[in-house]
């Protein structure tokens, strides 16, 4: 489900009712848990948390255009999405999460490469969202990006 949106508040303003707060939540979340140096925007049609063309001029190797991405959070037609890239480049970080996942949710994980899909937004756990904000510096996912992406 795409929103038409040409700022992150006017997403929030454009999605359905139903997901308004679960996204609000996840938003403000990982927001307060981000290291440093990295910059909310509209990224790809979703609320995005990239690092700056200021921290890495190279940009994203697919559209060098743009900011590195590394979370996304979407209010899609079914679901709440949370894209982390991190997990999908950090076999370590992706394990971390899969164990964790069952100790902060009763509901089974829902997960793509990248994506981790919330089909009931009331039991999206925050706590969990909040760790995993936490674990990967701007330095850290330039790094981890250039070994795994390498030009």
């Amino acid at each position: 489900m795409k929103v038409v949106a040409s700022s992150v508040e006017d997403y929030l303003n454009n999605i359905a009712d139903d997901k308004k707060e679960a996204v609000a939540q996840l938003r403000n979340t990982v927001k307060q848990n981000l290291p440093e140096g990295f910059v909310e925007q509209l990224s790809y049609g979703m609320i995005g948390f990239v690092v700056p063309k200021t921290l890495y001029p190279n940009g994203y190797h697919c559209t060098p255009e743009l900011p590195l991405p590394f979370i996304n959070i979407a209010a899609q037609k079914n679901f709440v999405a949370l894209y982390h890239m991190g997990i999908y480049a950090d076999e370590k970080l992706y394990n971390w999460f899969i164990n964790e996942y069952p100790k902060h949710s009763k509901t089974k994980l829902d997960m793509g490469k990248s994506c981790i899909r919330f089909k009931k937004p009331e039991q999206i756990p925050y706590d969990l969202i909040a760790t995993l904000s936490t674990k990967m510096t701007p330095q850290n996912w330039i790094e981890l990006y250039e070994t795994n992406f390498k030009r």
